[in-house]
């Protein structure tokens, strides 16, 4: 199948790599651009544990004193090989969603131990820190990285997508959705895109495309997406 994954490259890796090697054609087509955001020093010493929503937030630490055996709760396996590169030794993964996260980080953590450090984006679906401060904790969120709409596709994919319509197109957050809808009209790409399906992470990202007329539409979970493409083989 020709696939079509809308992350941005430092999320998407592992993913892609898979796809690859499970026979599928991949085409990157990251809707968002991600860019730096500047912070103060983080001393890390003043926390008992550091948590990760995504691969860019460790990419772009700004860390005055690094402790690599603070717990560091990760969203899934791409963050936390991400986390693992960077030097963190005492890494713990959940099932890929924010709210698995959450779970697994009460379960584990006392909240009278001392403060938690969430490095994050300046745009989140999810307002973990709020979640967690009404459990008892204390929380600093600090975003290091923004999001931005990627408004351009080159000439080489809208070719191939013209010469083999995407299958499926996986888009993973509501800003992924409204950036590539406003790239399929851009590009005049609504004859290719009823060709495909469309997998989205939840009933709210789907919201945002629904007004097109896809081939299907999935709601999945993360880790769910091998098992959905075998269903529409």
């Amino acid at each position: 199948m020709h696939i079509v994954i809308t992350r941005p490259k430092e999320d998407s890796l592992y993913q892609i790599e898979n796809l690859i090697k499970l026979g599928h054609i991949v085409t990157h087509l990251p809707v968002i651009k991600i860019e730096k955001l500047e912070t103060q020093k983080i001393d890390l010493l003043n926390y008992q544990a550091i948590i990760f929503t995504s691969s860019n937030a460790i990419k772009f630490m700004n860390i005055e004193k690094f402790n690599s055996k603070i717990k560091c709760f990760c969203v899934g396996k791409t963050t936390e090989f991400t986390a693992r590169q960077a030097g963190f030794i005492n890494t713990h993964t959940s099932e890929g969603t924010v709210d698995s996260l959450i779970e697994l980080i009460i379960r584990t953590l006392d909240n009278k131990s001392g403060k938690l450090l969430y490095l994050s984006s300046e745009f989140i679906s999810k307002d973990l820190d709020k979640d967690l401060i009404s459990a008892g904790y204390a929380v600093d969120r600090v975003s290091n990285y923004t999001s931005l709409p990627v408004e351009e596709i080159d000439k080489k994919t809208l070719d191939f997508f013209e010469k083999k319509p995407p299958d499926v197109i996986f888009i993973y957050s509501s800003k992924s959705a409204k950036n590539l809808f406003n790239l399929i009209n851009k590009y005049s790409l609504l004859n290719v895109v009823t060709q495909s399906n469309l997998m989205c992470i939840s009933v709210k990202v789907l919201s945002v495309l629904k007004q097109i007329k896809w081939k299907k539409v999935f709601v999945f979970s993360p880790g769910e997406e091998e098992f959905l493409l075998n269903k529409i083989r």
